[in-house]
């Protein structure tokens, strides 16, 4: 996938807002500071596109981006932040969970693990979601500049587990560019005509 242009498209706090556009539709979800809005700057290679913060939990509604005026990169609230009230909690984590059961443009789902911390249940649970829903995903290992050499042994074995469930997994760092070629090449196969089709959820 070659971005020529990317620009903030809306945010919306419900399902009814969601833009009626049938664009296919690359979700970027994760743990509060994991750095989504460093990876999508990163990725569009525009600088402020998405809005980044010291204080996780910012992002607090589905924000669009329009890519090349055919497709949205979409970013989802964080989950698994400590210090975020229980109501908004709830909410983040009822708006989260309709979105990705229900929206029929979602051709993949983008899962962000920060790779100094490659083994958290609240991911694991995620994968368990995607899955329960049948919605395809890779899994993107961000921060990976930050690991010591004896820390991505650990993210090896942590890959080998996640390659069993995810479509791919790239280990990319926001600061040097790593892993954004090998991204964009993946998400082109997710990019082609559009069909309409809902993945059921199992519950319980």
């Amino acid at each position: 996938m070659k971005i020529r242009n990317a620009d903030f498209y809306k945010s919306v706090s419900a399902l009814d807002q969601l833009p009626g556009e049938p664009f296919p539709e690359i979700v970027f979800v994760g743990r509060s500071n994991v750095g989504k809005s460093s990876l999508l700057n990163s990725l569009v290679r525009r600088k402020g596109l998405a809005k980044t913060s010291s204080t996780p939990g910012k992002t607090q509604l589905i924000n669009y981006f329009l890519v090349n005026g055919e497709c949205f990169f979409v970013d989802l609230p964080g989950y698994g932040y400590a210090r975020v009230n229980k109501g908004m909690k709830r909410f983040w984590g009822k708006l989260l969970g309709d979105y990705i059961s229900v929206r029929d443009r979602i051709r993949l789902v983008i899962l962000l693990v920060d790779s100094r911390h490659p083994e958290m249940e609240s991911d694991r649970e995620m994968m368990d979601f995607l899955s329960s829903c049948a919605r395809p995903f890779g899994v993107v290992l961000t921060k990976y500049d930050k690991l010591k050499q004896k820390e991505r042994t650990r993210v090896r074995r942590a890959r080998e587990s996640f390659s069993h469930r995810a479509e791919f997994v790239v280990n990319y760092s926001a600061l040097s560019g790593q892993g954004r070629d090998q991204l964009l090449e993946k998400l082109d196969g997710y990019l082609g005509p559009f069909q309409d089709g809902v993945p059921g959820c199992t519950t319980g």
